[in-house]
Parts: structure tokens; C-alpha cells; sequence
């Protein structure tokens, strides 16, 4: 059974003339590492707030359609109850930061948990260390530039270490190389542990390269479902104006100019190497 399993998802905020999301349906199977992206408005955040039961629970609005998360039904189990299976880092993280001290912030969902306390101090230094912020333990929040505050959230967040660990564009405060630690980061999370990952993210250079499954929205509906390569060697992802990695469209400008050709666009730099190679030897 699918890990997260949506059949006809149509959502509408309050006082909202048209749905956020319209007649959706997805599956995605335990240990997947989906990246979901689209342009902005296209539903993704929405899509990302059913996930943990922020709707219908906390946005009421109107929700049609079934969400079941690691086999329960959304509509019928409190935020708490889920909370325990699906973690969300907001895209902002002073959202979720409230505490006088980074781990009294990672710590508070253990708290919360009931774990013991000898074992919450275990996952709470393990988590301060796998985000690369052990260092910033004692500091408060508020103190800390925006990456910084990034990590806090994203250590709060695996620290519980969910089954399902959702991102809304965690690296939005960061700079590249502190998104690809990041990124490298929650790949390790989703080898190591299964983790399910579903990461809503733009940074499509630095993240394609991790993903098993690539899910592109637009105007509240699911366009495109698939593996990476597939999805962004498409015309409809170059129409929609999704951030396609640089190497996928050097690749496809190349292919237009019947320069190159490949069976599979590549979707990292050391693919786009390597077939350039084997062109310049022939």
C-alpha cells in the first residue's frame, strides 16, 4: 500500500472564488524522494498542508476527495495523531522557531512524543549534528541569520524522525553550498532510514540529482509524474517554465541543433560530462 494515497483531492481556502487544488490524485510509495515543484501558485503548499492534516483541521475551507498517510484517512485523525508519522519544514523557518534556545526548539517535538529523556538527548545531538549545528545549540533562534534558521527547523524536524519528512522549500535562506549540505543531508536520512521525502523546491540543479520521482503542478492540478529525466527532457515542462537543471536544457539545446544525442537527457553534471566525452572521441 502506498505510503500517501490521494483520490480526487479538490480543496477551496475560505472566501476563495476557485480551488487551491482541483481533482487530484497521487500516490507515492514508501522511501520515494519526490521532488514537487511548478510554478508559483500552482498548489504545491497546499498540497503540502493535507500531508500532515493542516487541512482540513487548522484551514477549514472545502475539501473534497480522500487523503489516507501511512493508512489513516486525514479528514478523520487530529494533526497530533499524524504529526507522529509526517514532519513539515515551513518555507519560513520563524514559523516554527519559539523557543529561548536551538535545542530547546529541537527538542520540543520529543517533549511533546513523551520519549525519555536520556533518549531525547541522544536524538536531539544527533540531530543538531547531522543538521551542522551543534555548535549553535545554546543560542536563541531569533539571534541566528536566516540559514541558520533553516537548519534549527529542518534539526527539530528529523530529530522526531518521521516516516515522512515534507520540505517547502527549505533552502530558500540559504546559500549553494549550504543547500547541497542540506540536500545531501535529508539523501542520507531517505537511504539510511527510508525516509519518504517530499521536497518542495526550485533549486531543481542542486536537488534533481537525489530524486527518484519528479511531480510537476500547475493551476492546482498534477501536469506531469515521473522519473526526473523523463519530466524535465519534456516539452511540457520546458513550456510551463520549470526550473530545469541547466544541464538537462544544455543537453536539449544541443539535441535541437543536432549536435548531440542520447537515449536519456542527462539530469547531473557528471552525466552531460560523460556523454560529452564519448562525442568528442568519435
Amino acid at each position: 500500500m502506498a505510503i500517501i494515497d490521494i483520490n480526487g483531492l479538490s480543496y477551496t481556502y475560505p472566501n476563495a472564488t476557485k480551488p487551491a487544488v482541483q481533482k487530484v490524485s497521487l500516490k507515492i510509495e514508501k522511501g520515494d524522494f519526490v521532488i514537487l515543484t511548478g510554478p508559483s501558485g500552482c498548489g504545491k503548499t497546499t498540497i503540502c498542508r493535507c500531508f500532515n492534516g493542516l487541512i482540513p483541521h487548522f484551514y477549514q475551507g472545502e475539501l473534497e476527495g480522500k487523503i489516507r498517510v501511512v493508512g489513516l484517512d486525514v479528514a478523520e485523525h487530529p494533526i497530533h495523531e499524524l504529526a507522529r508519522h509526517v514532519g513539515l519544514v515551513f518555507q519560513n523557518p520563524e514559523n516554527q522557531l519559539f523557543a529561548l534556545s536551538v535545542e530547546k526548539d529541537v527538542a520540543f517535538g520529543l517533549e511533546n512524543l513523551g520519549v525519555p529523556r536520556d533518549k531525547m538527548q541522544k536524538q536531539v545531538n544527533w540531530a543538531l549534528e547531522t543538521a551542522g549545528i551543534f555548535d549553535l545549540r545554546e543560542r536563541a533562534p531569533h539571534e541566528l541569520s536566516g540559514g541558520q534558521q533553516q537548519r534549527v527547523a529542518i534539526a527539530s524536524i528529523i530529530a522526531m524522525q518521521p516516516e515522512i519528512m515534507v520540505l517547502d522549500e527549505p533552502t530558500s535562506f540559504l546559500d549553494p553550498l549550504g543547500a547541497r549540505k542540506i540536500f545531501e543531508v535529508i539523501n542520507e536520512l531517505n537511504k539510511s532510514l527510508e525516509m519518504t521525502v517530499i521536497l518542495v523546491e526550485h533549486r531543481l540543479d542542486l536537488a534533481a540529482r537525489f530524486a527518484n520521482n519528479v511531480i510537476v503542478m500547475d493551476k492546482g492540478n498534477i501536469v506531469l509524474n515521473g522519473e526526473p529525466r523523463a519530466v524535465f527532457g519534456s516539452q511540457e515542462a520546458r513550456l510551463l517554465g520549470v526550473g530545469i537543471p541547466k544541464v538537462t536544457r544544455l543537453y536539449q539545446v544541443l539535441e535541437d541543433e543536432n549536435k548531440l544525442a542520447g537515449d536519456r537527457p542527462p539530469a547531473t553534471t557528471k552525466e552531460i560530462v560523460s556523454l560529452l566525452s564519448e562525442v568528442l572521441k568519435k
